[in-house]
């Protein structure tokens, strides 16, 4: 497996994922040492709940790794234009480079993307059309991890039986505030802004919208995809470049453009 990596210079990006990766890490660190490992030590709960929380803990922020670092479909300085498709090229006027129709030229970046969607600063890194899937685990996993953490702390709060090795009023003196209110302050707002992105993501990719075309007014957004509308399974398969459902969940692979007989333009 080849992973090429992309990176993006801009302080203020790396100012944003470095946020996002404090959150991770607080999340991954502190639940797990206050709560879900003593829990476990006293029999409280089973073996399976702390490896699910540390798959998921993996899981994000190796989309998270993947997404700031993958090429999001940056155009080269020289591309070769198949002949067949010299009529779905155009001229870049920020770049004055050929460019296929649906690329757009990042001001952030310095350059055009393929089928770009928007510039995360979350991820210092555009979303265009190679990464595409990548961010769309973040976002998934981040729900997902979200949701944990506030089911533990939940437990903590209101089921988990006491611990018998710990003074509770110590531990609630010096942990209750940073453990229960600020994780579950940052569970809430992480869930509720990343399962927003996500359903904008999925309602764009499944009516073959870009963020950037949505935002432009224009009615040609659809003059360049052309034929009947595709099926989800096609249009999520194009987007993570494989047709086995599993393997859409998986950060650390490769992607390669996915394309469809014609006979098979319908159906998955």
């Amino acid at each position: 497996m080849k992973l090429r990596l992309h990176f993006v210079v801009d302080p203020m990006g790396w100012f944003c994922v470095s946020i996002v990766f404090a959150i991770w890490l607080y999340n991954s660190v502190f639940v797990p040492k206050l709560v879900l490992l003593p829990h476990f030590n006293e029999g409280h709960i089973p073996w399976a709940l702390v490896v699910s929380y540390y798959i998921v803990s993996a899981l994000c922020m190796a989309a998270l790794f993947r997404a700031s670092t993958a090429d999001p479909g940056r155009l080269p300085p020289d591309p070769h234009i198949p002949h067949s498709e010299r009529e779905q090229w155009e001229m870049c006027n920020k770049c004055n480079m050929m460019r296929p129709k649906r690329s757009h030229h990042c001001s952030r970046c310095g350059h055009c993307v393929r089928r770009m969607d928007h510039h995360c600063p979350w991820i210092n890194n555009c979303v265009g059309e190679d990464n595409h899937w990548l961010f769309l685990q973040l976002c998934f996993y981040t729900q997902v991890l979200s949701l944990f953490t506030l089911f533990l702390d939940f437990c903590q709060y209101y089921y988990f039986q006491p611990l018998t090795t710990l003074d509770q009023e110590a531990f609630l003196a010096r942990h209750e505030l940073a453990l229960i209110r600020v994780s579950t302050i940052m569970g809430l707002v992480m869930f509720g802004g990343m399962s927003s992105l996500f359903y904008t993501q999925m309602a764009g990719i499944l009516t073959d919208t870009t963020t950037i075309e949505k935002m432009s007014f224009s009615n040609e957004i659809d003059s360049s995809g052309g034929g009947p509308k595709k099926c989800w399974q096609r249009t999520l398969a194009e987007v993570f470049g494989t047709t086995w459902k599993i393997l859409w969940f998986l950060p650390l692979r490769s992607r390669q453009p996915l394309t469809f007989p014609h006979h098979l333009r319908s159906h998955v």
